[in-house]
């Protein structure tokens, strides 16, 4: 799991391993992950955009941008929290994802909150 907080936004991952949508034997591997983003500070932020950095077993570097997270920019109130599911398609077995929000608050100011880096791998793919 993946757990970090940047400027009072934590930011949580969980991954699994989706088998019946993966097929090793053509090099594809799909994995699923839910995020947890929880406002613990004290000011108001509101989610702008995504950077994520994948990389595969092979040293292979995608990276992604876009805007919001599942179609959405939630507006994070003090106290308050976010949740998403989402998936990430490899063609490798084992692999890392991460990346950063942009965060922006009331007053204008812009901010990168981390997602700390988080293994993608298949059931006993690491000992």
């Amino acid at each position: 799991m993946s757990d970090t907080t940047t400027r009072g936004i934590r930011v949580q991952v969980r991954s699994v391993y989706v088998p019946e949508r993966s097929a090793p034997q053509q090099s594809q591997y799909f994995f699923a992950y839910h995020i947890r983003i929880s406002n613990e500070g004290a000011e108001t932020a509101q989610l702008l955009s995504r950077h994520w950095i994948i990389t595969d077993a092979n040293g292979d570097v995608q990276e992604v941008r876009g805007p919001g997270v599942v179609g959405e920019t939630p507006v994070l109130a003090p106290g308050r929290v976010f949740e998403y599911s989402s998936s990430c398609p490899l063609p490798t077995a084992v692999g890392t994802m991460q990346g950063t929000y942009t965060m922006i608050t009331p007053s204008g100011e812009t901010f990168e909150a981390e997602i700390a880096p988080f293994t993608l791998a298949t059931p006993h793919a690491l000992h």
